[in-house]
């Protein structure tokens, strides 16, 4: 599975690629990494022209496709041209150009969607655009991290931007361990080459600058948490207690780490998820609203509301949900509920109603103050909690 690593020349731009062909005079030649624009309107015009000339010979019951070249004099309808299964496309922000990338919806999925930070459940298998395999999973599932800086399992950029458009399916586990999915979601993606393997490519199967296509099925997902520090040993991740998902401020699916200013030299706006403006979106930020308190002590529950105490069930965990959560039955030797999700500042009498509220005289939390509906949670807060004059 390393073919799908992340490869971190698609950040650098503007480095040269050092070629490793040995010329007469024992001089490597340096050759220059082409222009992103000009090689994805050559990858476009190629993906257009492949979606035009072939069609769907078949689709499974367990939605495995088959895509063949339409011959000449051929009547089959085009992938562009078919009404059977939806081919939609998405616009992609990176390395300063926007990308279309095109996609086939074969089915959508019953469950939730990832986002592009999430790790996933998936199968696959990979097609050069003259239909020659160059990779595949044969159906067996396997985890990726859609998360480009995760420390393991990470994929390719054009896999993070298309799975979070599906959705997972159901599951069941039999007797000996198996597990079989049903309902999930199964499509083909057609990626540029800036958003596979661009300038490295893969191995010998995928050159350089190549445009690919993949059919997948979505199975499942596992949601993170993907705050780090930065150690002299790599990555360490650490999380805040809010999952990733959560921290989608403007809810479209996706989450990008803009601190990447040669990736990203001109992010548009409408993708920024940073409540308090520093510059770290949400996901990534140890103190989303910069008051100066982590996240992860704002979601803390005070000592002695952890567990039962006095015959009051707080919930066994040590920080808040972001909602109030029931038992889980699957699991009927622990208690998972949660009565308290993460508070908005709170509402109640003051310590000392004669004197004024500051950090030393705050007001009592009451029970509306953990659940109310669009509530301002306190990480999110930057006038909480009170800071000592």
């Amino acid at each position: 599975m390393n073919k799908f690593k992340y490869y971190f020349v698609l950040l650098l731009a503007g480095i040269a690629i050092v070629s490793c062909n040995k010329s007469d005079d024992d001089d490597s030649t340096t050759v220059p990494l082409r222009d992103y624009a000009e090689q994805f309107k050559a990858d476009n015009d190629s993906i257009v022209k492949f979606l035009k000339t072939n069609y769907i010979e078949s689709v499974t019951a367990d939605f495995d496709v088959k895509i063949s070249k339409i011959p000449a004099g051929g009547t089959q309808t085009s992938i562009w041209d078919q009404k059977t299964y939806t081919l939609a496309s998405r616009d992609v922000y990176s390395d300063d150009i926007t990308y279309k990338v095109y996609y086939l919806v074969l089915r959508e999925g019953s469950g939730q969607n990832p986002t592009n930070t999430d790790k996933i459940s998936t199968a696959y298998s990979c097609y050069l655009l003259n239909g020659t395999m160059a990779d595949s999973s044969y159906g067996i599932p396997f985890t990726a991290n859609l998360f480009p800086y995760a420390n393991t399992s990470t994929v390719i950029e054009g896999w993070s931007e298309i799975f979070p458009k599906f959705k997972t399916g159901t599951s069941t586990t039999g007797d000996d361990g198996s597990i079989t999915y049903n309902d999930y979601g199964a499509g083909v993606m057609f990626l540029p080459s800036g958003l596979a393997y661009y300038a490295s490519g893969s191995g010998a199967n995928i050159p350089a600058y190549t445009p690919i296509y993949f059919s997948f099925k979505l199975f499942d997902l596992q949601r993170m948490d993907n705050e780090y520090n930065t150690t002299s040993s790599g990555r360490v991740f650490v999380g805040d207690g809010v999952p990733d998902y959560l921290e989608d401020v403007n809810g479209d699916g996706y989450l990008y780490d803009f601190r990447n200013t040669t990736k990203y030299p001109n992010p548009p706006k409408e993708l920024i998820d940073d409540t308090d403006g520093d510059g770290i979106a949400d996901f990534v930020d140890l103190d989303d609203d910069g008051d100066g308190f982590t996240t992860r002590f704002e979601l803390t529950k005070p000592t002695g509301e952890v567990g039962i105490v006095d015959g009051v069930n707080y919930g066994i965990r040590l920080y808040y949900p972001w909602d109030p959560t029931v038992d889980n039955p699957a699991t009927p030797n622990v208690d998972e509920t949660e009565p308290r999700g993460i508070p908005r500042r709170p509402t109640g009498a003051l310590t000392d109603p004669s004197k004024p509220e500051s950090s030393t005289n705050v007001k009592k939390y009451v029970e509306e103050d953990y659940k109310a509906s669009g509530r301002l949670r306190i990480h999110l807060d930057k006038t909480y909690p009170i800071k000592q004059n």
